[in-house]
């Protein structure tokens, strides 16, 4: 029996590749038998991930996903030297905690780049006949901070709620084209941003945030099957949708 989560023979591109999520659904993804395009800005810490992937063929392009005007045309130069691609998963993004009485829009205006605007990009790049597979998947990562509110992340919380409201209108354009959109909303995650996290945080306060998580804080890789899930065969007849990925958080 076919086993439909198997990924052998695809091709996935995979944004910040170099860190946390990105870094654990690229392993995934290899585990799964599929080759990896790693995509992020620092090329020795691609460099890095790509080191720990099972298979081959795997390779790393380094490209900053600020530059939201040259992604589409990015893609598609990826597409022509290395093969169409079977999906793109979308795990840049930036956070920035700030009260509304600091708010100023450089700021917002990065981190929109990162998270919004360049799921818009990569869409419009895998929409070209040449860059996509029949059947090709996209995966945005939004947050429950989409779904929940959270002081001091006005515009982080802005940015991901977009992205679910984003999924679902690609979904229902891109299915002319055979591209399946959806998006996973992930909790709070053991990643290095957690980490830096907790070194500001008290005791007491590291144990109310772990409260809001009935299962506990998730691990990268709970966020990886997912996103993995998404893109397989499993979920052939899913787009559109938005994967609560969250411990109970938002339960």
């Amino acid at each position: 029996m076919i086993n439909p989560m198997d990924l052998t023979g695809k091709m996935i591109l995979v944004t910040g590749a170099s860190s946390g999520i990105g870094r654990e659904t690229c392993r995934c993804l290899s585990e799964l038998g599929a080759r990896v395009v790693l995509a992020a800005r620092n090329k020795e810490r691609l460099a890095a991930t790509a080191a720990t992937l099972e298979g081959t063929g795997h390779c790393t392009e380094p490209f900053d996903l600020s530059l939201v005007d040259q992604v589409p045309d990015w893609l598609q130069d990826v597409a022509k030297r290395l093969g169409s691609l079977d999906g793109v998963v979308h795990c840049a993004g930036i956070s920035i905690t700030q009260p509304m009485r600091l708010w100023n829009v450089n700021d917002t205006d990065r981190l929109m780049k990162i998270n919004l605007y360049a799921c818009f990009a990569l869409a419009s790049g895998l929409r070209r006949k040449l860059v996509r597979k029949k059947g090709s998947s996209l995966v945005l990562i939004s947050s429950v901070g989409g779904i929940r509110g959270y002081p001091g992340l006005v515009m982080y919380s802005a940015s991901k709620a977009a992205i679910i409201g984003l999924t679902r209108s690609l979904a229902l354009e891109l299915a002319l084209d055979g591209v399946r959109v959806n998006c996973v909303a992930p909790g709070l995650v053991d990643t290095e941003m957690l980490q830096e996290t907790r070194l500001v945080l008290t005791e007491q306060q590291i144990a109310d945030l772990t409260k809001e998580y009935p299962l506990g804080i998730g691990k990268p890789r709970d966020v990886a099957n997912s996103i993995a899930f998404l893109l397989s065969d499993a979920s052939r007849w899913i787009t559109g949708t938005t994967l609560v990925t969250d411990g109970g958080c938002t339960a």
